[in-house]
């Protein structure tokens, strides 16, 4: 099944979130502010974007300027400030099986759907 990690706030997401709607297919909602993903569900997610941690980080976040920029983070550390801090974690993340994207733009989205 399809899954989004969706930020009803982010315009992106949102676009996102329409686009699975109106493609008819069955699909997750992961409120992932509310539901937070573990380490692992994030390392998974990563790997099946095929990038690396930082890659995911939502750079121009305050929490990522006050906390994290211009320090030396390895990997984990990355994933664990995005654990930590969710609103790190760009999105919408769209998933279909062992497909994902960063729906940023939203069209990247209908590559995997």
């Amino acid at each position: 099944m399809i899954k989004i990690y969706h930020n009803n706030r982010c315009s992106k997401s949102r676009c996102g979130l329409e686009l699975l709607e109106k493609s008819g297919k069955e699909f997750e909602v992961v409120k992932y502010l509310d539901n937070i993903p573990s380490a692992k569900e994030l390392k998974d997610i990563i790997n099946l974007l095929d990038i690396k941690p930082i890659q995911l980080v939502r750079k121009n976040e305050t929490i990522w300027k006050a906390n994290f920029k211009g320090k030396e983070l390895n990997d984990a550390e990355i994933i664990k400030a995005m654990v930590e801090n969710p609103k790190l974690i760009e999105r919408p993340i769209v998933i279909n099986g062992k497909k994902a994207v960063i729906g940023r733009p939203p069209e990247n989205i209908l590559d995997i759907i």
